[in-house]
């Protein structure tokens, strides 16, 4: 089949061919199994089945054994003739080991390409699912995008998140008048989880520069899709971040392509490991927006394919849009295992020629149960299926040579160093130390004040000789000194021109010339 994926060999004596088609690739799969039964074995040969007709990859390599994409498998393998067997059988004629374009990226730098982004284009929503907020805690770190908006003050690492929640705090009782109360408790609690976060290694995540996600797609000399590997062994240690983090980059590619409808082939192809920690103890707000984008992303040319243990793991409105299914072994040890293992049967398209619910419990190590898309999308009924062998090295390749390709990588230039451009950290930073200079320059300015003046100034003593003003009456002459006789005259004389004196004066001339 010219325009599809060969997944294996079906039917009796797996001699029918089982096809991924292409034009149906974007409609999205589920890989399933319980462990050791050949998913990673399966995620491999799909990745170099769309690499090698031109479509790029984007895979977490969970266990670090995916590294081996990059190059061929060998005849020295101690597998190469069980390989060599199953080709025949399931009639893959033109069977060679090949490897595939590969590009590695680490989230901590330290096993591939550095991967980052900013806290705003993170978002308040991802980022209250990655620290584990409350709904009173996560109202707060709206806020805190809100007014960073307005401010222009750009959220681009964990230090301008930081900041800016210091800054929120400290004037918090204006802000809370326009968006509610602020609880300096709540956002105390957003910078304990901000510092674990940052203990954990995710500083180096948020930052400048962001990935490109068209450093992604790309094809190489001969056409093969490039294959992306994502370093998720170490990341697996803080699962959140692991799950946040490709949440984000669904949602980025959501955001970013261009509508394509249905394409002959996708665009890019997303694999998903351990999907289950995704939507463990998510929020209904954050599983809608996962429903969402996988409802959506198809008509963006994006497949998704979710690898998990159990299809129980994914949630039904999800797990209702995936159309392509490689289904492995599972176990039914328990009562709920048995029912899970029923409920994952019923979802296919019946064969008469078998049983679904044996054949999922009995098919062996490199065998699965398959239902791929057929014509106009309809599901093809269910058959059990050898997997092809894989063309590349399969297991990890060493250090050196993970080494050596990102050393060739023209990738390196462009990630390697990280870059620190102004932004909330240092805009804040700059308000503060104007602000303290500004109050430094005023208490030097205090300093240098007189003691009668500093004391004049702050109001807590007034001569009355400052008054710089006119009056209408002159500055009376200081007073001379007088003897006991003149002040007992002047006190005489002021009361006979007051009005009592006047009346005594007018009653004593009165009295004389009645006289006379």
């Amino acid at each position: 089949m010219e325009n599809g994926v060969f997944v294996g060999g079906g039917g009796d004596g797996y001699g029918v061919k089982q096809w991924l088609r292409l034009d149906y690739a974007n409609r999205h799969g589920l890989i399933a199994g319980a462990t050791g039964t050949g998913k990673t074995v399966t995620l491999q040969i799909l990745a170099e089945g769309f690499a090698a007709q031109g479509v790029p990859v984007f895979l977490s390599d969970v266990k670090g054994d995916l590294s081996g994409l990059a190059k061929p498998g060998s005849a020295d393998f101690k597998l190469h003739q069980p390989f060599t067997d199953r080709a025949q059988t399931i009639g893959f004629d033109d069977y060679t080991y090949r490897g595939f374009p590969v590009t590695f990226w680490d989230l901590f730098g330290k096993q591939g390409h550095p991967v980052r982004t900013t806290v705003a284009e993170m978002g308040p929503l991802l980022i209250s699912r990655l620290l584990e907020l409350s709904e009173a805690q996560e109202g707060i770190l709206n806020i805190a995008f809100r007014v960073a908006d307005e401010e222009g003050l750009p959220l681009l690492d964990l230090k301008d998140l930081q900041s800016m929640l210091v800054w929120l705090g400290e004037n918090r009782d204006s802000v809370s008048l326009r968006y509610g109360n602020i609880a300096v408790q709540s956002v105390g609690a957003i910078q304990r989880r901000l510092l674990v976060l940052e203990n954990q290694g995710a500083a180096d995540f948020f930052g400048e520069p962001a990935l490109d996600l068209r450093d992604l797609m790309r094809t190489d000399a001969d056409g093969l899709g490039q294959i992306n590997i994502l370093a998720a062994d170490t990341l697996m240690g803080a699962p959140r971040l692991y799950a946040t983090f490709l949440l984000w980059l669904l949602s980025e590619l959501f955001e970013e392509l261009p509508e394509v409808g249905d394409p002959d082939k996708p665009g890019l192809v997303f694999f998903f490991d351990e999907a289950h920690l995704l939507f463990d103890d998510a929020p209904k707000a954050l599983v809608d927006k996962v429903e969402q984008v996988a409802r959506l992303i198809r008509s963006k040319g994006v497949g998704v394919y979710f690898v998990t243990q159990n299809p129980d793991d994914i949630p039904e409105d999800i797990l209702g849009q995936l159309g392509n299914r490689v289904q492995h072994a599972l176990r039914a040890f328990t009562a709920r295992d048995r029912k899970a293992l029923r409920m994952a049967a019923e979802t296919y398209r019946e064969n008469p020629e078998i049983d679904t619910e044996t054949a999922i419990r009995e098919v062996g190590v490199g065998e699965a149960v398959t239902s791929l898309l057929e014509h106009k999308g309809i599901p093809g009924v269910v058959e059990r299926t050898l997997i092809r062998p894989p063309s590349s090295q399969l297991g990890p390749i060493s250090p050196a040579e993970r080494g050596g390709i990102i050393g060739a990588s023209d990738l390196g230039a462009k990630y390697r160093a990280t870059l620190d451009r102004e932004s909330a950290y240092e805009i804040l930073s700059r308000r503060t130390k104007q602000a303290a200079d500004a109050a430094a320059k005023a208490e030097a300015d205090t300093d240098d004040l007189d003691a009668a003046m500093r004391d004049y100034t702050a109001g807590r003593r007034y001569t009355g000789t400052r008054v710089g003003r006119s009056t209408a009456n002159p500055a009376r002459a200081p007073r001379k000194t007088e003897s006991f006789g003149g002040a007992i005259a002047e006190v005489v004389m002021k009361e006979l021109k007051g009005t009592t004196g006047r009346r005594i004066v007018r009653g004593i001339l009165g009295g004389l010339f009645k006289g006379r």
